[in-house]
């Protein structure tokens, strides 16, 4: 199909499903279409060709059941609400006050941030105010949550902490999570598959399944030979869907 003049194909023959209860995880080079593949599953962006589908219904917008976390936690907060008001945002005027209150309370609970629910943003580090987006999302109660790239801005540090902080929810809730990186070590630790983006228009390479057993851990998981394989794997594909030259 040809585009009109001024319009550029960014994805091209993608096909994805995306399971109940898994974390998959979508890694690639700059320019391979992996933030524009996520609007397009959120409904945030409507997709020119194709059909994408949530519970077997067409999307056409933003689906009931799907939330979106972005990297830059910094403008997606409030910073002159308190950090349980950023939480309640999404369910102001859908809840009563007390299942308000008890809604907000188990999602901060969830992320750690229990103790913090009088502060305002500005008063938390990054890592804890990501964690306040993260609780805002989790407050909606979503079936799938979509997150791009939310870990990127972090120290090492509390990158590992931040990243063990959602296999913990993802346990407990069962959400089904698809998660944007550019990190190939973050993409196994967290994934039960790896979709490999290549290209330009962006096409699925290939598919990786990470049998690593979980609970996962930051030491252990990472010195595993298997672990050690995948992340050989899926650097050697990256960089052959670039042609041998993929760009981080």
């Amino acid at each position: 199909m040809e585009l009109s003049r001024g319009f550029r194909r960014i994805l091209d023959s993608v096909a994805l499903d995306v399971f109940r209860g898994e974390f998959l995880t979508i890694v690639g080079g700059s320019g391979t279409g992996k933030t524009s593949l996520l609007r397009l599953l959120g409904g945030l962006t409507p997709a020119s060709a194709g059909d994408i589908r949530f519970r077997g219904r067409p999307v056409n917008g933003p689906p009931e059941g799907v939330v979106v976390v972005f990297q830059d936690y910094s403008r997606a907060l409030l910073q002159w609400r308190t950090v349980a008001a950023n939480v309640a945002l999404g369910l102001e005027g859908r809840l009563g006050t007390a299942a308000l209150k008890e809604r907000v309370a188990r999602a901060l609970e969830m992320v750690g941030l229990q103790h913090c629910a009088g502060d305002q943003p500005w008063q938390l580090s990054g890592g804890m105010q990501q964690r306040v987006q993260i609780a805002r999302a989790l407050a909606l109660q979503p079936d799938v949550l979509m997150m791009d790239e939310p870990f990127g801005a972090l120290d090492a540090m509390t990158k590992a902490t931040m990243q063990d902080e959602l296999l913990r929810v993802h346990e407990r809730t069962g959400t089904s999570f698809v998660f944007i990186t550019h990190d190939i070590e973050e993409a196994v630790y967290l994934g039960d598959r790896v979709v490999v983006l290549g290209g330009s228009p962006g096409r699925i390479h290939t598919t990786v399944s990470i049998g690593l057993p979980r609970p996962r851990d930051q030491i252990a998981t990472r010195q595993s030979p298997e672990f050690l394989q995948h992340r050989l794997d899926i650097h050697a594909a990256v960089r052959e869907s670039a042609g041998g030259d993929a760009h981080f």
